[in-house]
């Protein structure tokens, strides 16, 4: 298919998991795609998996900062953008009574705070007909423990596609989230926790998916994809759900 054929796309969080999965997608449908991440040795790397047309950019996307320089980037160069994925994010996992002011602030500042200013300073770039899709999570439907901060900070780009969706609709944008249950991604191995833990909250996140297994970066990548596509253009302000059945059966 060709569903992105002579169309720009940006992927923040673009050299690994999910968002590597999505701008490979978007590639292979023809589409111009611009990569941000912070190791630009990773994005490198990304780059050249995805191809010569490819722009990869290293970028903080808890940074207020590096959002709007990702925006004059990008005009400089004369790219106007059609499909954002707003994918970039942290999780870190602690229980409640353990959780700092340090382990809020990272996870507000990239997950939230990043995400609101990197959407707001891209406005002026997207064209008529755009549609932006946030990486959510089903952790803001469940009674995780130890995902507190981490929930919340879903949580709030949930509730934001739904208001930007509102403000930024008549001037044909359009704003969804894919909130993804478990996926087998590098994510897992920073969440935090030793490798006896890790091992442990694996083995009882997978208990609780009705499929039987996690779920594979491609399977959220084309999720993506559809709302990105002209084919959803009636999908506005709405969360998909991609988790197996975790969180709905």
């Amino acid at each position: 298919m060709t569903r992105f054929q002579n169309k720009s796309v940006l992927v923040t969080g673009g050299s690994s998991g999910i968002g590597f999965a999505a701008a490979k997608a978007f590639a292979d449908e023809g589409a111009r795609v611009v990569i941000t991440g912070r190791d630009a040795a990773a994005l490198e790397t990304a780059r050249d998996a995805l191809g010569a047309d490819t722009v990869a950019i290293q970028n903080d996307a808890g940074s207020i900062g590096a959002a709007r320089e990702l925006a004059a980037a990008l005009s400089a160069a004369g790219i106007r953008l059609d499909a954002v994925f707003i994918n970039a994010g942290t999780a870190k996992f602690a229980p409640f009574v353990d959780v700092d002011e340090a382990l809020w602030d990272a996870t507000f500042n990239t997950n939230v705070k990043g995400a609101y200013f990197q959407i707001q300073s891209l406005v002026p770039l997207l064209n008529r007909g755009a549609s932006i899709v946030i990486n959510g999570s089903i952790n803001a439907r469940l009674g995780m423990p130890s995902s507190s901060v981490y929930a919340a900070s879903k949580a709030a780009v949930i509730s934001l596609a739904k208001t930007l969706s509102a403000e930024l609709l008549p001037h044909g944008i359009r704003v969804n989230v894919v909130s993804p249950g478990p996926v087998q991604t590098p994510l897992y191995g920073k969440l935090g926790l030793d490798a006896a833990a890790l091992e442990a909250t694996a083995a009882q996140i997978l208990s609780q998916v009705p499929a039987g297994r996690f779920g594979t970066p491609e399977e959220i990548a084309s999720t993506v994809l559809h709302l990105s596509a002209t084919e959803s253009a009636f999908i506005v302000g709405t969360e998909i759900i991609v988790d197996g059945g975790m969180s709905q059966l």
